[in-house]
């Protein structure tokens, strides 16, 4: 019987509304520090709802010239930028690697909403041969990938995952399984989202899923508590590099965690509402555990997908109890959303390399913005402090508009 191939994660890299690193987002994630505003790219006023994550800062990608990043839609540059920072970590060359065994795989929820939009006006205000010949590769969901392929010389295995609040973490899980099944060594798989614009705004709003504390930005996320009174869009990406573990071993990488398991399924329920009873998340926490031989009495901590909606923390509250009974109570779970807001497709790997540091540092962040005990949200949110613990096992849960669950079992590696 062959032995399945190990995957460890060998580097990471993340821009959020609260860092333009890793390094600094988990910084501000230990402080509790919100990244949540009223909105400035676009005037947000004529909407209930105007309160987003935004992105400062983060440092040019240094592999591409300044006139080709000009051509680049942020989504894009944010992929860059993360796994250049992800690949310093990794003391990975990629003018060094064998390029047919490094693959990349992609998650984002929308690709850019921002060029879609800039282009509808500009073809209702000049005309549609005025729309740039750029329009097309700056729009497509399936260009980060494309892109990060070229710029580094990854040609293995390709691809683009495209399950909204899932994504990220989707991109992660089946990275590690192209790794497992022998179609590549290293893989790059990042998350990555930048639609702070009207439209989506508009999108939003419409279905009455986002929080109107206008007058009070850096409260406004805030999973759990019985106050929540819904999401805050943001953007941000993150990358992680996955890699066979006897390739990391000779190469002589650093090792943060080792990724266990990956399980995947399905509310089959409704089209963007969770299933109250949190069916589906808890048959992927259970995938994910069955797929990295562990019992539900591993775990150590949870990072929640806990988008601050009064449905969903509620499932997802009620699918943690399905999986873990009595113990739920025990578990240490917190929220990064509370901090930097939802970034959709990117969501699932930036909470994927909280994880990871959660693991590294033994370390969990804090839920911030708890203030009022809500009794369908009864368990150990970690609440407004971050707390030092000891964490063998952790889980990271994504669940995405469409019912699409995604959950990633980390565990601190042991030869």
């Amino acid at each position: 019987m062959l032995t399945r191939r190990r995957v460890v994660v060998t580097g990471f890299g993340a821009i959020t509304p609260v860092g333009e690193n890793a390094d600094l987002t988990w910084q501000a994630l230990l402080a509790g520090r919100s990244g949540i505003r009223v909105i400035t790219a676009f005037d947000p006023s004529a909407y209930p709802s105007r309160l987003a994550g935004e992105v400062d800062a983060y440092a040019r990608p240094m592999a591409v010239d300044e006139k080709e990043i000009r051509r680049l839609s942020r989504f894009i540059v944010f992929a860059l930028a993360t796994t250049e920072e992800a690949l310093k970590r990794a003391c990975l060359d990629p003018a060094c690697w064998d390029q047919e065994r490094v693959g990349v795989l992609v998650g984002t929820g929308i690709g850019s909403l921002q060029t879609i939009e800039d282009g509808v006006h500009l073809i209702r205000d000049r005309g549609g041969i005025r729309l740039s010949p750029f329009f097309l590769p700056q729009m497509m969901p399936n260009m980060a990938a494309g892109q990060l392929s070229r710029t580094f010389g990854a040609r293995a295995y390709s691809s683009t995952i495209i399950t909204a609040c899932a994504a990220g973490a989707h991109a992660i899980g089946e990275a590690s399984e192209v790794i497992r099944r022998g179609a590549a060594d290293v893989m790059i798989a990042c998350g990555t989202e930048a639609s702070i614009c009207e439209t989506g705004l508009a999108g939003f709003c419409s279905i009455r899923a986002l929080s109107q504390r206008n007058d009070d930005p850096e409260r406004a996320s805030r999973p759990f508590d019985a106050g929540r009174d819904g999401l805050v869009p943001a953007e941000g990406a993150a990358t992680l590099i996955l890699e066979e573990l006897e390739h990391a071993r000779r190469r002589r990488a650093p090792i943060f965690a080792e990724l266990t398991g990956y399980g995947c399924s399905s509310d089959a329920f409704h089209m963007v509402a969770p299933d109250p009873d949190g069916r589906g998340a808890a048959l992927a926490i259970k995938r994910a555990l069955a797929d990295g031989d562990l019992r539900p009495e591993d775990v150590d901590y949870v990072n929640a997908h806990a988008t601050s909606t009064p449905a969903g923390d509620a499932a997802e509250t009620r699918a943690l109890k399905n999986v873990f009974g009595e113990r739920a109570h025990e578990i240490p779970i917190s929220s990064t959303k509370s901090m930097i807001g939802h970034s959709m497709g990117a969501s699932g790997a930036i909470e994927a390399v909280a994880t990871v540091l959660t693991i590294r540092d033994a370390k969990i962040h804090p839920t911030i913005n708890q203030e009022s005990r809500d009794p369908a949200c009864d368990l150990d949110y970690v609440p407004n402090v971050a707390r030092a613990a000891p964490v063998e096992v952790a889980i990271s849960e994504s669940f995405g508009f469409g019912g699409q669950n995604v959950v990633l079992a980390f565990r601190r590696y042991s030869a």
